[in-house]
């Protein structure tokens, strides 16, 4: 399967006689798609506009890098919570919540008159934009089971594919948007996005899960709140710390370890535990997967934020110069991901997008002031391998390895560790860079880059289990328990 997002939803709509008559529901691919793209486009879109919300505000990068900070700390808690409320509520409650949310957020973000309310309205942001990811897989494994289909390839695909295609037309789009509007018309953007997102959610998504409405249960009763809160206190303590690691903060990973502590004596005892951490510390090959998102995502994020920010202040591009640069890394991941969406390797998608990686964290090593455009262009392409195959195949990997009733906290999770990785990104580039995004500071940039590739690369080569992640014969249902056993 080869084309762009459009070919893929339309070849999922009309694939055919025997796929048309008992294949996914096509109404849910609207409000599915929209709801994940939140999240990426309003982290794509900042990265060119972070320079000039810095110059309005007279705001150095450390500074600035809050805006980052704040949607991925927000988001980080979120998702797996959101995520386990989709699992007890169903999709739609949850979904339009967060959507009318999000346009709150641009609302407000549009009419911020400091940087300070601008970091408030990038945490609502980051709360409202936390349905989207968690119900679609939710959606997707849903309808799985209905149609009896276990691996829906091309419908995974066509969701990597359009997250991919918007997190990174992003930066050409908010180039645009600050050509016409200036920085806030990139948190405008948000209100039409939140409009058509709750009128597909209204229209479109089914109200609960049919086994909850069928055998009479409450979900209210199986909610873990005190699990929620000290799940969120750990978070909000290690990222914090984080975000600022050589700063007054020394003291953070202390409550964090014992909030960490206290949440994990909860789960142990609860009825209906929020993160099952028996299942998941049984499930070694589920860990693994987190572990490589969170490494492969410092990297993306790293190179998407410091990158972008050199371009402008390091090589003198413009902010619509800039976005235009990250085209060909558009361009290379959705052809990636659209050439290889239906192919089961997904160890070998994860060994070339990590190898991917370190050639492009090497090539920023060549880079100087004065680098012709066509060597800016050139790394852009080369990571383009990497973010069409990595981000495809986490999700994949995910999909077969979690508990299918808990496939919406468990997609939270993939997004909560791909955002601690986006958050220690964000505290490299500040730390890097300090008041100017200079040559040297990327350069010390791609060395930390470089360190981390080389770490994920290692992970990947010493994951056993991924040979049969997705296998033919495999049951997605028992394919962690299955998996747990090889990687030991």
């Amino acid at each position: 399967m080869t084309g762009n997002p459009i070919r893929i939803l339309r070849r999922i709509r009309s694939g055919g006689a025997k796929e048309s008559a008992n294949g996914f529901d096509r109404r849910l691919l609207a409000p599915m798609m929209l709801g994940s793209l939140l999240n990426p486009v309003n982290s794509s879109i900042l990265s060119v506009s972070l320079v000039p919300i810095g110059a309005a505000f007279g705001a150095p990068p450390s500074q600035t890098a809050w805006l980052i900070s704040a949607l991925y700390l927000a988001t980080s808690i979120g998702q797996p919570v959101v995520g386990r409320l989709i699992d007890l509520f169903g999709p739609r409650r949850l979904f339009l919540a967060g959507t009318a949310l999000t346009g709150i957020a641009g609302v407000v973000g549009m009419l911020a008159p400091n940087l300070g309310l601008l970091i408030a309205a990038r945490v609502l942001l980051g709360f409202g934009t936390c349905s989207g990811y968690p119900a679609a897989m939710y959606l997707i494994r849903s309808e799985a089971g209905r149609t009896g289909r276990e691996s829906p390839a091309g419908v995974l695909t066509a969701l990597a594919v359009t997250t991919q295609t918007i997190a990174v037309i992003g930066p050409s789009l908010g180039g645009l948007l600050i050509g016409i509007g200036g920085w806030r018309a990139t948190l405008a953007v948000n209100i039409p996005l939140a409009i058509a997102g709750l009128f597909l959610g209204a229209r479109r998504l089914p109200a609960a899960p049919p086994s909850r409405r069928d055998s009479g249960r409450h979900p209210v009763s199986d909610l873990d709140l005190p699990g929620m809160g000290l799940f969120a206190l750990a978070l909000v303590c290690l990222l914090l710390f984080l975000m600022n690691p050589g700063g007054g903060h020394w003291y953070l990973p202390i409550p964090a370890v014992a909030a960490a502590a206290g949440f994990t004596w909860r789960e142990l005892r609860a009825r209906q535990p929020f993160i099952d951490v028996r299942v998941l510390g049984g499930n070694l090959s589920l860990l693994a997967t987190y572990a490589r998102a969170l490494l492969s995502y410092v990297v993306s994020y790293a190179f998407l934020y410091g990158y972008t920010q050199w371009t402008e202040q390091g090589r003198g591009l413009s902010a619509s110069q800039a976005g235009l640069v990250q085209l060909p890394l558009f361009a290379t991941a959705i052809v990636v991901s659209t050439l290889t969406g239906r192919r089961q390797a997904i160890r070998g998608k994860l060994l070339v997008g990590a190898v991917g990686q370190i050639v492009a964290c090497a090539l920023l090593l060549l880079l100087h002031a004065h680098s012709p455009l066509w060597m800016l262009l050139a790394v852009v392409f080369v990571l383009g391998v990497p973010q069409g195959l990595n981000s495809l195949a986490l999700q994949n990997a995910v999909f077969h390895q979690a508990d299918a009733e808990r496939m919406g906290s468990s997609a939270g999770l993939l997004r909560t560790f791909g955002y601690l990785g986006a958050i220690i990104a964000s505290a490299a580039d500040g730390a890097f860079f300090g008041q100017r995004a200079d040559t040297g500071g990327l350069h010390h940039l791609a060395a930390f880059m470089l360190a981390v590739s080389a770490l994920s690369l290692a992970v990947t080569v010493a994951d056993r289990s991924l040979r049969r992640v997705g296998a033919p014969g495999v049951n997605d249902t028992t394919a962690g328990t299955e998996l747990q056993d090889t990687g030991r």
